[in-house]
């Protein structure tokens, strides 16, 4: 089927270029960023949770210090952090805006310094309620789905932790995860992979926040029956759905024996990221394009997908 012409797919090829623009800008940004020792809380809802989740594993795998990850609606309030991170699209999302009200009203003089931003509207409330802000307006989207948003994000979290003390052994520079990008925008996967009914996402410490995106696209565009899971906890209880007709994708280096157990049983193994491959982020652009191309097969309008909005905003 030849591809359909979409805002969706259009954004997820321009990851590159942003990739590069948002690595550019941390650099100016760098103090404004969690520094090395602070103990640090990051916050989103969603897509933008997943990206607080990877973010916080790769920051603590660093050395640079305790990162917690919670969805906005879930945020400890009793806790004291030295830097709160949140990242929002629209910069309007309700449980992002209550929480960050709720910070400054309990941190008292200073507590909207110590709140960091990213979003990707210059005009959103969002602008207003922290102090530091960092607007990816070149990221933005106009699709409803995530994509490039998302990942130029955590490329702009991931420039800082590279600059500001490097990143942990086996993951690689921004520079050479957007080489890998580049070739991820203009790959084709496998008929096997894009015919299969069922899809497992599975990644370990910060790719398995890549994982729980990877499942959450597929579902948002296509409605798609997909699951994600810390790697290793994949023996314990999900491997039971594994058959012919079925994937499991690992993104990031895979466990020892997993590819021979899951093709045992019949199942697919996607596992060409980690170490000795894509950037697990070039290979979320991959699981993007998983999702665009289960939605046109299913005759679905990508740019448009069922029972979602841009921005959740309760009444």
């Amino acid at each position: 089927m030849a591809a359909v012409a979409s805002r969706t797919r259009d954004e997820i090829g321009s990851q590159p270029e942003c990739w590069l623009r948002a690595a550019e800008e941390a650099a100016g940004f760098g103090p404004a960023l969690p520094r090395p020792g602070e103990r640090v809380a990051v916050t989103g809802c969603g897509t933008s949770w997943f990206v607080a989740q990877s973010y916080a594993a790769l920051r603590e795998a660093s050395g640079q210090g305790v990162t917690d990850a919670f969805a906005a609606s879930e945020f400890p309030l009793s806790r004291g952090y030295d830097r709160v991170v949140a990242v929002t699209r629209s910069g309007t999302t309700t449980e992002v805006l209550e929480l960050l009200a709720a910070l400054e009203e309990r941190g008292g003089r200073g507590a909207r310094d110590r709140l960091v931003v990213l979003t990707a509207d210059p005009g959103s409330p969002v602008v207003g309620a922290a102090g530091r802000v960092a607007v990816l307006e070149y990221a933005d989207e106009r699709s409803v789905v995530q994509t490039r948003f998302a990942t130029s994000a955590l490329v702009f979290l991931r420039a800082g932790l590279e600059r500001h003390g490097g990143l942990p052994s086996g993951v690689g520079s921004v520079a050479e995860a957007v080489v890998d990008a580049e070739s991820a925008v203009s790959a084709v996967l496998p008929s096997e992979v894009v015919g299969a009914g069922q899809w497992t996402f599975l990644g370990r410490g910060w790719t398995y926040g890549l994982a729980l995106e990877a499942a959450l696209k597929s579902r948002e565009a296509a409605g798609a029956w997909t699951e994600a899971y810390p790697a290793m906890e994949y023996r314990h209880g999900p491997i039971a759905v594994a058959e012919p007709g079925r994937v499991v994708w690992v993104l990031g280096e895979a466990p020892a024996g997993l590819r021979d157990e899951v093709e045992r049983l019949g199942g697919v193994v996607v596992a060409d990221s980690g170490p000795e491959g894509w950037d697990p982020l070039a290979d979320l652009v991959r699981a993007q394009g998983l999702a665009v191309a289960l939605a046109e097969a299913r005759g679905l309008d990508v740019d448009r997908p069922r029972n979602l909005t841009r921005s959740v905003v309760l009444g």
